[in-house]
């Protein structure tokens, strides 16, 4: 059942799904046309799950699920990834696919909005100054609604990165 991400308890479980790239805001809008729909009819084990999602920065889709109301399954969640994966088909142009499960670092910038950083490329930027321990970036490994709304973005030498810096010092 579809309900406003708004509405969803602070315990709600999210995923964080990142776009390869920035998405136009026609790409936001199908997204969220193609998602009401899908989450209003997910369930878990046939029991409905009040769920939710909503597009950040043109480049994040997340998901959230209230858990109090019906616990999701490992077949729902496949089936959410599914759906990532078969929107990702269905907004891509040619030659411009959608990938939702890019791995990369985004660091969120006040001047370039969010700026990416594959893995293979993160040793070098962190080397070149370009990404430095107290930048913000975009922390997609947030787990419920309150760490969403309070750790969206944390400083990256608190992050997963840390050990990034660790072995550029050492």
């Amino acid at each position: 059942m579809y309900v406003d991400f708004d509405t969803l308890p602070d315990q709600a479980r999210v995923w964080v799904y990142q776009a390869n790239r920035s998405l136009s805001d026609r790409e936001v809008e199908s997204i969220q046309e193609i998602l009401q729909p899908a989450l209003s009819q997910w369930a878990a084990h046939g029991q409905p799950l009040l769920a939710s999602a909503q597009v950040i920065d043109n480049r994040f889709v997340v998901l959230g699920v209230d858990e109090g109301y019906t616990l999701p399954s490992g077949c729902s969640i496949d089936s959410s990834v599914r759906t990532l994966q078969e929107i990702g088909r269905q907004i891509s142009s040619s030659g411009n696919p959608v990938d939702f499960f890019d791995r990369s670092a985004a660091v969120k910038s006040e001047q370039e909005g969010v700026v990416v950083y594959p893995l293979a490329a993160i040793k070098a930027a962190i080397s070149e100054g370009k990404l430095t321990p107290d930048m913000h970036i975009v922390n997609t490994l947030v787990k419920t609604k309150a760490e969403f709304l309070s750790d969206w973005t944390i400083r990256a030498g608190d992050s997963w990165l840390k050990r990034y810096f660790k072995a550029i010092v050492a």
